[in-house]
């Protein structure tokens, strides 16, 4: 029998990671992340009264996407686009 996991309250907020957490979640190296966030692509949070940057578990799979789109042809500044287009 596998154990389950237990599910936060629906109002707890979302748990936060720093990027090089964030690295190993999405399955990149945190230099890919700093890049992403260089060209434009991935905006971390802050946290106040906190220094250093924030992904949230979205992030993380959108820094995935741009990852897995980008080994699979697409050009970053493509990827940049597409998001443009959906906001």
């Amino acid at each position: 029998m596998t154990p389950t996991r237990k599910r936060a309250h629906p109002n707890a907020p979302e748990p936060m990671l720093r990027i090089s957490a964030a690295a190993q979640a999405a399955g990149v190296h945190a230099q890919t992340i700093e890049y992403y966030i260089m060209v434009g692509l991935v905006k971390p949070l802050r946290q106040p009264g906190k220094t250093g940057r924030y992904f949230s578990r979205q992030l993380v799979r959108r820094i995935r996407l741009i990852h897995d789109l980008n080994q699979t042809g697409y050009t970053l500044r493509a990827i940049r686009e597409i998001y443009m287009a959906h906001r």
